[in-house]
């Protein structure tokens, strides 16, 4: 989450003309993340998040997006659920661009999670999978293993730049994860941002997940490597084997892996941190000076790459 589009009282005034939410009692950016402009908004009638979509955001995605929260939202899955207008609408704009208020949703997200953490955060995941097994919307993940080549070759001086020799290096990675990416694994509508910051837990059990602005059709498994990487690394950059055997145990308590996808935990994983490493080099030379924005450090994931590169026992954590 960010903030590139300041909103004046005026501006809210006006936007909130449309909804039967009252008058607003607080309002305020919240400085996280890259992609989106976001709001936390109290009226007399409740607490809301503001979202003003910016940046790698394509227009026509929205409709998918919200569809699938609303979707989620009646079919029992906790997520935030956008909030219609007098006439229905939910997709609206602020300064000509697209915007949307959704639902408050409770709980709290952690820095340092725990492996009882892990566990809970894998079924979550599961949860959500099946939740929305059913949903007729349809959206190919534009950041999925097909975008990286693309996307490397504008980045290749950035790359050189955060550490001499580096773009040969990723160079090298692309090879692999394009000669041996798998595609025969079960698909179906995958979160693909499934990071601490986006899931709540209350009590220690998983409460909810938020920010669905990435979601797609692609491999289950891709988006549990994608979780494997956010939830089971150390602050030294480790990888955490016990964290991961209990995320995937919590995800197969409500759907068993396959096979074939607990043999490609190990390669979806090194892509997956692939994918992160990119978009936040991306966005490390992108970011707009003056925004209320904190650009996540690409290293991190770059390490993340080193460990996958150097062989990381995944498969002992998928047995």
């Amino acid at each position: 989450m960010a903030v590139y589009t300041d909103i004046s009282d005026a501006e809210l005034e006006a936007f909130l003309g449309d909804f039967d939410l009252g008058r607003p009692v607080a309002f305020k950016g919240v400085a996280e993340g890259v992609e989106n402009s976001n709001f936390m908004l109290e009226t007399e009638g409740g607490r809301f998040f503001l979202t003003v979509y910016e940046r790698r955001v394509d227009a026509g995605d929205l409709p998918f997006f919200l569809g699938l929260l609303q979707w989620l939202g009646e079919h029992d899955f906790p997520s935030a659920i956008p909030v219609a207008d007098r006439t229905g609408r939910t997709l609206k704009a602020i300064r000509g661009k697209p915007a949307a208020l959704v639902t408050f949703l409770t709980g709290l997200s952690v820095r340092r999670p725990s492996v009882a953490h892990c566990r809970q955060a894998g079924a979550g995941l599961a949860w959500l999978h099946q939740a929305a097994e059913a949903y007729p919307g349809r959206r190919r993940n534009s950041l999925g293993q097909a975008a990286w080549r693309p996307m490397f070759e504008r980045l290749t001086g950035e790359a050189n730049t955060l550490k001499p020799g580096l773009a040969a290096t990723i160079a090298s990675d692309l090879d692999l994860l394009e000669a041996h990416w798998p595609s025969d694994l079960p698909e179906g509508i995958i979160h693909a941002d499934f990071f601490p910051d986006n899931v709540f837990f209350t009590g220690g059990a998983f409460a909810g997940a938020i920010d669905f602005y990435f979601a797609a059709w692609d491999a289950f498994a891709y988006d549990l490597a994608v979780a494997l990487n956010a939830w089971c690394f150390e602050p030294d950059g480790s990888f955490n084997v016990t964290a991961a055997r209990a995320l995937i145990d919590g995800y197969e308590q409500k759907r068993t892996l396959t096979e074939a996808e607990k043999a490609a935990l190990p390669l979806l994983a090194h892509g997956a941190a692939m994918r992160f490493f990119l978009t936040r080099l991306n966005d490390w030379r992108a970011t707009p000076a003056g925004s209320l924005v904190r650009p996540k450090d690409p290293l991190e994931y770059e390490r993340k790459l080193a460990v996958h590169r150097a062989g990381v026992s995944l498969f002992s954590a998928a047995a």
